[in-house]
């Protein structure tokens, strides 16, 4: 779905020691300190829309039309497993940016993976459990924390919050495994982009043998004020796709409760790495992939060690958002970014209440403001000059 906080640091951190046509950026996760810098507040686009409800509101509504209302769960990758682990970073982090994350030492991190959609019993091999996903929580010394949320598409299904909303309004038209409405035929003949992005993804033998890449463009800056445009690729160390049939004759439950089990055996490592824009590439649209031959950097080894004990009881309690961010790492133009803090937030009200607290809620209101004012200050890249 799209994105959002943390919460009260009691209730979302932890110690430190995841259509047929896939609809996802990759899911409703995370939680909250007030030591991230923020650029100040801007009047968020979000507010006005039909209805009088924030686009954010609508896009959580349209996510609970398409799957229903689950108390407790998501409303979109509902299904998931958590992990810890750590990250180590590599001395070219440190040359692309000041952020704390890659200054040198080992940074503790939790990441959930898990299934798209907003079915809780959802088949990890189904149609509609793609794109699978991928979040991370880095856990600094300072108590701060950040975010990176992705999954498994090469680049999204939409450029905008709105059509985000009604690609979700159009699937619920139609039944799960059913035939497509024409009023679903209608959008994604207008929409070409969606069925393009479905056609990258399949589904891995394991969590820890995917591809996750972090489809929203943020901006990296350096020590001396160097400005660089990226986006995350997270590598395994192989990845390994199912055939459709594979896929379906495996247990419902295969993927979340295999990387447990892997990790029993030994470690799972991949690479958190960032493919960096040249000066043509455009920022704002994450439907548009860059060039494959863009230059790679290896940002550090993730290596996750542990199970949780309880891993559905803190899935209630975490928030991940891809709009929490550390110094030296920036929002880009890219709308979706603070479309998903926003929608995170509202889900995250709705099925953890009890820890969606006031000072959670003005929290949340700021970060999603700060997203939207520091993409509006971004002088144009490149190609966004004619956006």
């Amino acid at each position: 779905m799209l994105a959002t906080y943390r919460s009260l640091r009691a209730v979302a951190t932890i110690p430190a020691a995841a259509l047929v046509v896939v609809v996802c950026t990759a899911c409703e996760q995370h939680a909250h300190d007030d030591s991230q810098p923020r650029p100040a507040a801007a009047a968020s686009s979000h507010e006005t829309s039909s209805g009088g409800r924030s686009v954010d509101v609508q896009i959580v509504d349209a996510l609970n039309t398409r799957y229903g209302v689950h108390p407790g769960f998501r409303s979109n990758h509902a299904k998931g497993v958590v992990v810890q682990g750590v990250f180590v970073p590599t001395p070219q982090a440190a040359a692309l940016s000041r952020s704390p994350l890659f200054a040198g030492v080992r940074v503790p991190v939790t990441v959930r993976f898990s299934d798209a959609g907003g079915f809780p019993d959802l088949h990890d091999g189904a149609k509609l459990a793609k794109p699978h996903g991928m979040s991370i929580k880095f856990h600094l010394r300072d108590g701060a924390e950040s975010d990176i949320v992705t999954n498994s598409l090469k680049f999204f299904t939409v450029s905008t919050p709105e059509d985000f909303r009604d690609l979700q309004l159009a699937a619920a038209t139609s039944p799960p495994d059913g035939p497509r409405s024409p009023a679903f035929e209608a959008f994604l003949k207008s929409h070409s982009s969606v069925e393009a992005a479905n056609a990258t993804v399949g589904t891995p033998d394991s969590f820890a043998d995917e591809q996750y890449f972090g489809i929203d463009a943020f901006i990296f800056v350096n020590q001396a004020g160097d400005r660089q445009p990226f986006r995350y690729i997270i590598a395994p160390e192989k990845v390994v796709h199912l055939s459709e049939d594979d896929a379906a004759r495996q247990p419902p439950n295969f993927l979340v409760d295999e990387l447990p089990r892997r990790i029993e055996h030994g470690v799972v490592t991949f690479h958190l790495t960032a493919q960096l824009a040249a000066p043509e590439d455009q920022t704002r649209d994450p439907t548009q992939a860059w060039p494959d031959d863009r230059k790679v950097v290896d940002l550090g080894a993730l290596t996750i060690r542990h199970a949780v004990a309880d891993s559905d009881a803190l899935q209630q309690r975490l928030l991940f958002t891809p709009g929490r961010l550390t110094d030296g790492i920036e929002p880009s133009d890219d709308p979706l970014i603070a479309a998903r803090d926003g929608s995170y937030a509202v889900s995250f009200t709705r099925r953890s209440p009890a820890s969606a607290t006031p000072a959670f809620q003005r929290e949340a209101k700021e970060r999603e403001e700060s997203d939207l004012n520091a993409a509006s200050s971004q002088p144009p890249h490149a190609a966004n000059i004619d956006r």
